[in-house]
């Protein structure tokens, strides 16, 4: 597992990093342990501060922090500076939010004679997050965020292609006055992930990537006893009713499948349109494809920018064949992109059928996967009719009956009239093979806490 900086775009090696040794990772579990004890108190109000302060550096720096998510993972320029702001406002959430939504619970309780019932929230201690590169500064902020407003502390593994933006992450929060040892960024190898995992001081473990990291990670957490919650991949369906207004949803299915340049696990993977409107929605559809300008991520202009790496292209591009192979038609749409960097074709899959190995995948990049449903019923199905369960969209006039499917379809996420939709103040997380537990909001703050009742009964209480 090598940490470098490789410019997707270009193909060049910018920065090479050494793997962190295991005296080094000893040491930082220990330092993060030391922490612990002095911020488990805290104050919530010196937490916020820090917060606020490290979300107020990165608006003041936000082109700086942006480059460097462009210089590694190849993010167009706006979309990086988006990423920020995102990120900054989930530190600002926290900061605002935390000492409420920590309060103690009173619980109601049917005999005087229990006493007083209390329920607190107490932070369990070090914490290992392990984190993936399409979102180099958002998937940090919001574990970091969270977790140590609640009195945590954290280590972080990111992935080896983004090694800059973690030291960059870690390097802002000492900027906003972080005490030492509270968050960590190791450029750890997998052996001494396991290590980490088995470490009596570490308390429980945060993935977000794919279902073969998830399933080696909560095998280990589980056989250490560990909590863990995990975010995996997606394959979110995009559903088109006949009483959709085209215009506005064909531009939001161009959105939601090309932002990121489809590296996202909640993009419009599988678009799923009523025999209807199909003709329509695909004549409109692929216009707005061709539309897209691949180049220069650095360029204002550019709207679809490259994959990760050279590999992630490949992976994909692979995957198509295969799809293919299996009977799909694969038709690529718009300008050739451009030979250099790690660029894939957009592409549109139809006639991918349930037997096809590919109905069931996720496809990471601008591969646009094309399904016709005969009504609402079939469309709900072919929804359903999937190994992951994280967002998902319903398109229709009537928001009365875009609430009636989106409660029908088996997510952890579901909007109505948009795309799945990424905000501080929203919940995130899936079921089945997309995972389990959730980020952000309060049910992010309590994943890693102690839930402790505490009841104050008279001594003299009947036995």
């Amino acid at each position: 597992m090598a940490y470098t900086t490789i410019n997707p775009y270009t193909g060049e090696l910018i920065k090479e990093f050494p793997n962190a040794t295991d005296t080094e990772v000893t040491q930082a579990i220990d330092s993060a342990h030391k922490a612990f004890l002095a911020w488990r108190t805290t104050p919530f109000a010196d937490k916020a501060a820090i917060l606020s302060k490290a979300a107020t550096i990165l608006r003041d720096n936000k082109r700086q922090y942006a480059k460097l998510l462009t210089l590694e993972m190849g993010k167009v320029i706006a979309e990086a500076e988006a990423e920020v702001e995102l990120s900054a406002q989930i530190l600002e959430y926290y900061a605002e939010h935390t000492e409420r939504l920590l309060a103690p619970q009173k619980l109601p309780v049917a005999d005087p004679a229990e006493g007083e019932a209390i329920l607190v929230h107490d932070p369990l201690g070090v914490l290992l997050a392990i984190e993936p590169w399409n979102f180099p500064y958002y998937q940090i902020a919001r574990i970091l965020a969270p977790q140590i407003s609640v009195g945590n502390t954290l280590l972080l593994k990111h992935a080896s292609n983004v090694p800059q933006c973690a030291a960059a992450f870690e390097g802002l929060m000492r900027d906003a006055g972080l005490p030492q040892g509270v968050f960590q960024n190791l450029y750890a190898t997998r052996d001494q992930i396991e290590y980490i995992i088995n470490s009596p001081k570490v308390h429980g473990v945060a993935l977000t990537g794919s279902e073969g990291a998830g399933a080696i990670i909560a095998a280990q957490a589980g056989k250490a006893l560990k909590k863990s919650t995990l975010e995996l991949g997606g394959a979110d369906a995009f559903i088109v009713l006949e009483d959709a207004e085209l215009p506005k949803t064909i531009d939001w299915a161009v959105f939601g499948r090309h932002w990121n340049a489809g590296q996202v696990c909640v993009s419009s993977k599988r678009m799923i349109l009523v025999e209807a409107i199909y003709d329509e929605f695909m004549q409109g559809y692929i216009k707005g494809v061709e539309a897209l300008k691949a180049g220069d991520p650095m360029d204002p202009t550019t709207t679809l920018a490259p994959l990760s790496s050279q590999a992630a292209a490949d992976e994909v591009k692979q995957k198509v064949r295969d799809a293919v192979k299996h009977g799909a038609t694969a038709t690529e749409v718009g300008p050739k992109v451009p030979e250099k960097g790690a660029f894939v074709q957009p592409t549109i899959l139809t006639n991918v059928t349930p037997d096809n190995p590919a109905y069931y995948w996720e496809f990471f990049g601008p591969i646009s996967m094309i399904l016709k449903a005969k009504d609402e019923q079939e469309a709900i199905d072919i929804a359903n009719d999937s190994p992951f369960g994280l967002g998902g969209s319903v398109f229709t006039a009537d928001n009365k009956r875009g609430l009636a499917v989106a409660k029908q379809v088996s997510t952890g996420m579901m909007f109505v009239n948009h795309p799945t939709m990424v905000k501080a103040d929203l919940p995130f997380g899936g079921v089945r093979r997309s995972g389990y537990g959730r980020e952000l909001i309060g049910l992010g703050l309590k994943e890693f806490v102690n839930h402790k009742l505490i009841n104050v009964v008279d001594i003299n209480a009947p036995f």
